[in-house]
């Protein structure tokens, strides 16, 4: 949920914050930060190089990822994203959606690019 990128400026309505980075294992970097999206925004259709893994912490979101049905996630569920999936998150509640994403991703690559 953390999309398009923790160190970038986020689109209006959402709110990231890195938590940790480190280079591990061999050749990646794992991620973990915390995004709050604001009710009516979303991420925008965009891409890893690597797995994204979370927890959905508050609120209510649309989880759409390439391939995959549509699912509505709430606080207390978890999600997966896998590798080079075209993907969005857009909060439907009507508080903030929260959520802790870890991102497994090459590290010669930037954590997460605009999908085409």
């Amino acid at each position: 949920m953390a999309a398009p990128a923790l160190a970038e400026e986020a689109p209006t309505g959402i709110k990231r914050t890195p938590l940790q980075a480190i280079d591990f294992p061999e050749g990646y970097r794992t991620v973990t930060g915390l995004a709050e999206v604001a009710p009516g925004h979303a991420s925008g259709m965009h891409t890893h190089p690597g797995i994204e893994t979370g927890y959905v912490l508050e609120g209510e979101v649309l989880m759409s990822v390439e391939g995959e049905p549509d699912r509505m996630l709430k606080a207390g569920d978890s999600y997966v994203v896998p590798s080079g999936a075209k993907h969005d998150v857009k909060s439907i509640g009507s508080v903030p959606a929260k959520a802790v994403s870890v991102f497994v991703v090459d590290k010669t690559n930037p954590l997460a690019s605009p999908a085409k």
